[in-house]
């Protein structure tokens, strides 16, 4: 049996998580999902939908947010319990850190950011996986010697796929039993631009982002502008979060979030190696950038040599046009 993490922030379903599960799928027929904290009504519907017919969900008083030490306490008592043959959750900062947890709890180690992995059908033989490394610019062919496979699986690496028929996933609870040292790193309260809602980097099919080149915080209104027509998302560089411009929310990159919408947009960003492991999957990429040169050139499906202060108004002026 092979466990899946379900990631959610406050009820709201991470859907890389619904791809972790088709990736367990093609490896076993027997998967079952887990939840940390407090879920949303539909949550048990979405997993039972996409092939885990049993949803475990983590109990206590102090699951009432993100607290990743605590969700590895939890995954490791219910490992306890179930004795699966691995335990998988999405490439993500969150998901990383919470198996990462998990391994330190077990004492076994994680295999991270993983494309191709293939379970040991012989005891004591060792796992085999193919790993993420530097941005995605190298790929690693590893052995994980241990029974229990912890791994994460690379985001956008296998599209999600519904089982045909299925039901809703059968909700189990659990209690946890926490120690003082699971809690030490929760979140405590949440304000700022996060907290507005919308459409987030991992949900919109467009994403409007801007680099150093945008000039500071004021020049961000115009990209907002062009999103907002477009129904779609702000993102940034990290060196636009470094600067404060931004949140660290927007960030679109390797320490940030990655993305695969349908139309990415950067304007002002040089592509640093660490940008375009964040959006390389995305379906169509269009650069807006003066200097022809920039590495994100080469990943442009199409690349306007400008001045992004003049290339944005003027493309959101069509676009008012277009509509009417």
């Amino acid at each position: 049996m092979i466990l899946v993490l379900i990631d959610h922030d406050l009820g709201e379903l991470d859907p890389l998580s619904l791809r972790v599960i088709t990736a367990a799928r093609k490896l076993t027929s027997d998967v079952q999902a887990v939840a940390i904290g407090e879920v949303g009504a539909n949550l048990a519907g979405v997993v039972g939908e996409y092939g885990a017919p049993i949803l475990h969900v983590a109990k206590h008083a102090a699951l009432t947010d993100y607290t990743p030490a605590a969700s590895g306490r939890a995954l490791a008592q219910l490992v306890e319990t179930l004795e699966p043959e691995a335990v998988l959750a999405a490439g993500s900062p969150r998901g990383n850190e919470q198996l990462a947890h998990l391994a330190t709890i077990l004492d076994l180690p994680m295999a991270a950011e993983c494309s191709v992995i293939s379970l040991s059908k012989t005891a004591g033989a060792p796992h085999s996986v193919t790993r993420a490394r530097w941005a995605a610019n190298l790929l690693e062919e590893a052995f994980v010697h241990s029974d229990l496979l912890i791994a994460t699986v690379l985001a956008f690496s296998v599209e999600a796929e519904a089982v045909p028929g299925a039901g809703p996933a059968k909700v189990e609870m659990f209690e946890v039993n926490l120690e003082p040292s699971d809690l030490l790193v929760r979140v405590l309260s949440r304000g700022g631009e996060s907290s507005k809602g919308g459409v987030t980097l991992t949900d919109a099919k467009v994403i409007v982002s801007g680099g150093r080149g945008v000039g500071g915080p004021d020049g961000f209104a115009q990209l907002e502008e062009l999103a907002g027509l477009l129904g779609g998302a702000v993102g940034c560089s990290r060196v636009v979060t470094s600067a404060g411009w931004r949140p660290h929310a927007e960030q679109v990159g390797q320490t940030g979030t990655k993305v695969a919408p349908d139309l990415y947009i950067a304007a002002g960003i040089s592509g640093a190696m660490q940008h375009i492991a964040g959006c390389k999957n995305s379906k169509t990429i269009v650069v807006i950038n003066t200097d022809p040169e920039a590495p994100i050139m080469a990943y442009a499906d199409y690349a306007k040599i400008g001045d992004l202060h003049k290339v944005i108004p003027a493309l959101t002026s069509a676009i008012r046009e277009m509509k009417g």
